[in-house]
This record gives structure tokens, C-alpha cells and sequence, in this order.
């Protein structure tokens, strides 16, 4: 698929917001997706946008709003205010205010969208492959199928292997 702004580059982000009920997709090469602000220049999604569209399902008048971190001092309310992390530590401070949110609307805490940064996409291809095997690993150590794990680690040890270098 051909980016919908630039026509000239492969389509690698495809992006869906829905606003009013009305949904709109947008199918964009990373250079447009960068321009549009929808990716940063490390081909990570704006959290920023991210974290505003959560804050509505955050309760205003909690406990949570008195949380801190205990790095940079950054409160839970002036975090869900402008959508910006004081510092790293910040993402462990409010873990477990914001997992919940974000299975919630993501449906998981993992990313399980189609965007892979160019860069990294083999690397997150092996990963995601040594995933499924090890699962599949398991089954066969399960069902008594020694041989065939045997192969299935072997299998997973080229891809780590391979990782690595």
C-alpha cells in the first residue's frame, strides 16, 4: 500500500482515530507519519496523545491524584494534565495507575499492532517467533513429544543465536 499524503513510499503506519463516531484511517510512510507528528523520529507513537486521550477515564478525585514520583517529584494530577512524564522513573511510579487504563482501551499492556520500525523489524519478528515456539515448546514437553521440543528448543536457540549478533 502506497502512503496516502507523499504517494511515493510503502504505507507502514496505518493509523485509525475515531472522532465524533467517525472513523478515519490513514495509511502513511514513516517520513509522513513523522510530519504529521503520529510517530517520533525513533519511530515511537506519541504518547503524549496518547496518555490525553486516557485521561478521561482516569477518576479525578482519588487517591491517585496524590500520587508522586519519587524521582523527580512529578504528582499523578499534573501528569495526567499535560501527558508528559517528569523523568523514567515516572513510568514505574504510576505502573499500576496506568496498566489497567491501557488494557482497557488498547485491550493488552503489550503492543500487538501491525507498526514495527523499519530498524527493529527483524529483531521484533524473532522475538515474537521465539514467543510462539517456546509455547509450542511447552505443548510438545506437555503432550510427552520429547523429540519434537528437542527440535523446537534447537529451533528458538538459532533464533536467540541470531538475535545476538
Amino acid at each position: 500500500m502506497i502512503c496516502q499524503i507523499c504517494e511515493e513510499r510503502q504505507a507502514t503506519v496505518h493509523y485509525t482515530e475515531i472522532i465524533n463516531n467517525q472513523t478515519v484511517e490513514l495509511h502513511l510512510c514513516e517520513d509522513c507519519a513523522r510530519k504529521k507528528e503520529i510517530i517520533d523520529q525513533f519511530g515511537n507513537f506519541s504518547m503524549t496523545d496518547l496518555v490525553k486521550g486516557l485521561a478521561g477515564f482516569i477518576g479525578t478525585e482519588s487517591k491517585e491524584e496524590n500520587l508522586k514520583c519519587d524521582n523527580c517529584g512529578l504528582l499523578f494530577s499534573d501528569f495526567r494534565k499535560t501527558g508528559r512524564f517528569g523523568c523514567s522513573e515516572c513510568y514505574k511510579a504510576f505502573r499500576a495507575e496506568l496498566e489497567p487504563l491501557i488494557k482497557r482501551i488498547h485491550g493488552s499492556t503489550k503492543h500487538v499492532g501491525n507498526f514495527v520500525p523499519s530498524k527493529h523489524s527483524k529483531e521484533v519478528q524473532a522475538l515474537s517467533k521465539i514467543e510462539k515456539l517456546k509455547a509450542e515448546m511447552e505443548k510438545a514437553v506437555q503432550q510427552e513429544a520429547f523429540e519434537n521440543a528437542a527440535k523446537i528448543r534447537d529451533q528458538i536457540k538459532r533464533l536467540e543465536k541470531g538475535i545476538k549478533k
